[in-house]
């Protein structure tokens, strides 16, 4: 199963910030176990919603030349509340330190104008064209994020910040 915890990018400036939004569902199958009679959603859910996020400010940064972008290390993870289905988790991520090779970042998620959750962490950026009989691959994963992209992007390509006007609760 593979999961996409990014709805939207509200807001995007190239290799330094970004606004995403996940917006929670009933619908959505680890809900069911996660809690039967209180479902919320999972903190380690909230962490990597806000590593997707900056896995995209990555992405657009660096052209979408990385295959793959891995978490390095998460610190400081805080969580202050719950995320229920048909609550909106909104994530801020700002880019502390940005190299080719790996980056740092600080993230926050609001839910309701609320902070729920708050993390550094660290994202290293591998590129697999070196490596012998993946250059194929590499370019199959960067038209797949790209065109993805486009889509968080309400089809919008460029880095310029994208609309606002989302709303908190679904």
């Amino acid at each position: 199963m593979r999961f996409g915890l990014v709805d939207n990018i509200v807001e995007l400036s190239r290799g330094e910030r970004i606004v995403a939004v996940k917006a929670v569902s009933l619908a959505e199958e680890y809900l069911a176990d996660h809690f039967p009679t209180f479902p919320v959603l999972p903190g380690v859910f909230m962490l990597q919603a806000l590593v997707e996020a900056a896995t995209w400010l990555v992405r657009d940064a660096l052209d979408f030349e990385p295959g793959v972008v891995l978490l390095r290390e998460a610190k400081n993870v805080t969580y202050k509340s719950f995320v229920k289905p048909g609550n909106l988790l909104r994530l801020e991520v700002t880019c502390r330190r940005f190299a080719r090779e790996a980056s740092d970042f600080e993230g926050i998620g609001y839910c309701q104008q609320a902070e729920v959750v708050r993390a550094r962490f660290g994202l290293t950026h591998v590129s697999l064209s070196g490596r012998e009989g993946f250059a194929q691959v590499e370019r199959r994963i960067a038209e797949e994020s790209r065109a993805r992209f486009a889509l968080l992007r309400g089809g919008q390509a460029e880095s310029s910040p994208a609309p606002a006007g989302s709303t908190e609760t679904l």
